[in-house]
């Protein structure tokens, strides 16, 4: 059982620059299953001594380390996907430091946020400002902030059309939010009644198209966004990658914005370098967000443009929520709550 990677105490040592946050709250993510499955061609967890996955945590700092210089035991903090980078390189000095060459995975690396005690260097914790609860700040650490990331980078600008394949899952549901709060004019493809409902009535969805429901869900997109096609399109679930281009029509400058993680060899897509000269699209990924993306993104959970879209499990049903988001059974975004049974 998954359940089993769960671990509840620190075995880490508290460097002289750490900081030991209780978490309150964690987020699950597919790249967690990822990790248990080892299905990336990475090195195994073990590899590293690793003990528990999770990368989406929230809490409070307990304890600081002797030359810790500006947080302070009390301060709410999060954890996020990556621990620490080198900080020296160029992409560090930049605005890319979550792709250092030495970046700490959290969750592959070192131990992640299925644990309630976990170590950050000081340098590299982000604080969570006074509004945002754990269970929005906890996601806000990974899914919230790269789809902000993705988002910021496609460059759109307000009123162009934003389509989210995955737009009823936990990560496709905040970028929904993001992108209406941030003026463009979002389209979310997904099934079934619930995450209609939720995708529409509180994400903000301009229209919701049920793939099992629609014959020809590219067709369905180009008419709706002006009989073009999409300006983007985010694509969240991994198996709406083969046909992800085809959602930009004939749209001049479109281009697919790649943020899920398939399987090592799956869903691929099938680029005609034609259609990219003569139409200027284009594709392009994003990881994970830098420190001032997730700052920026708490920003707009502090403002209440993220909306509480998630459902809270206890650490006794950790498992079954797990087991549901591989099933893609949950609507918005899984949470685990630390302080319940």
């Amino acid at each position: 059982m998954l359940v089993d990677y769960m671990h509840n105490v620190t075995d880490d040592p508290l460097g002289p620059h750490d900081v030991l946050i209780k978490l309150n709250a964690t987020g699950i993510c597919h790249s967690d299953i990822h990790f248990m499955l080892n299905d990336w061609a990475l090195p195994k967890m073990s590899v590293f001594g690793t003990k528990c996955a999770g990368h989406e945590g929230a809490g409070v700092i307990v304890k600081v380390g002797d030359q810790v210089k500006n947080l302070k035991v009390g301060m709410r903090a999060g954890y996020k996907p990556i621990q620490d980078t080198c900080g020296a390189c160029e992409l560090c000095r930049g605005p890319y430091e979550c792709y250092c060459p030495k970046a700490v995975f959290t969750g592959l690396a070192v131990d992640g946020s299925y644990k309630q005690y976990v170590v950050s260097p000081e340098r590299y914790t982000t604080l969570i400002p006074d509004g945002v609860s754990d269970f929005i700040a906890g996601p806000i650490m990974c899914s919230a902030s790269t789809i902000y990331t993705s988002i910021k980078d496609s460059a759109l600008q307000p009123g162009d059309w934003a389509v989210f394949p995955g737009g009823g899952g936990g990560v496709g549901m905040q970028g929904v939010q993001l992108a209406k709060a941030m003026g463009l004019r979002p389209v979310a493809i997904d099934t079934g009644a619930d995450k209609k409902k939720l995708c529409l009535e509180t994400a903000g969805a301009e229209k919701f198209i049920d793939f099992k429901e629609t014959p020809n869900v590219a067709e369905e997109v180009v008419k709706i966004c002006d009989g073009i096609g999409a300006h983007a399109v985010f694509v969240t679930a991994v198996q709406s990658y083969p046909s992800s281009i085809s959602l930009l029509g004939g749209r001049v400058g479109g281009k697919v914005m790649c943020i899920g993680l398939p399987p090592a060899g799956s869903f691929h897509i099938d680029v005609d370098p034609n259609q990219l000269v003569f139409k200027k699209q284009a594709v392009q990924g994003t990881l994970v967000s830098n420190m001032s993306d997730v700052d920026k993104t708490l920003d707009f959970a502090a403002r209440g443009l993220l909306k509480p879209i998630y459902t809270v499990y206890p650490l006794s049903k950790f498992d079954e929520a797990v087991q549901k988001l591989r099933r893609g059974e949950i609507a918005g975004r899984a949470v685990v709550d630390f302080n319940s049974e």
